[in-house]
């Protein structure tokens, strides 16, 4: 045997290795990105600031339904700090692009957003578009919040 021989084998198995773990062949696990979108319809609490005696709610809304929404408006009930119902009321979301990010504002007039414990997303009172199947918009609800107030649904 050369002393070539032994780097020549060192050098194919590293490059054979190096192709196993391209491919994914060792069996190492291989996450999906959370960034990846789920299907349905996405929102997110995003903020909640006093302004004026009133508690300001911020939401980002993404319709990945894969149809553009003409309207969506939807029954919350606003619990306060102490889990008692505080009051029930409509957000107009308003018309959703497929695909496209949206923020929707809404004043809560009468209680500051420390008095917010949680908001339950109740039902979908208006859910409508071309080619949008009925409850759509509660079938696949992905809620998320980024504030000390619960989003529930």
């Amino acid at each position: 045997m050369s002393p070539e021989g032994p780097i020549v084998k060192s050098i194919q198995t590293f490059f054979f290795a190096m192709t196993l773990i391209g491919s994914g062949s060792l069996g190492l696990a291989q996450d999906a990105p959370e960034t990846a979108a789920k299907p349905g319809l996405q929102i997110e609490l995003n903020d909640a600031a006093d302004v004026d005696g009133t508690c300001r709610i911020s939401f980002l809304v993404e319709n990945r339904l894969g149809a553009e929404l003409s309207g969506a408006v939807f029954e919350t009930v606003l619990f306060d700090a102490s889990g008692a119902v505080e009051r029930l009321t409509l957000f107009d979301m308003r018309d959703l692009p497929a695909g496209r990010p949206r923020v929707r504002q809404f004043q809560i007039d009468g209680v500051s957003c420390a008095g917010i414990g949680r908001i339950l997303v109740n039902g979908a009172q208006t859910c409508v578009g071309k080619g949008v199947a009925e409850g759509a918009c509660m079938d696949n609800l992905n809620l998320t919040s980024r504030t000390d107030i619960e989003l529930l649904g």
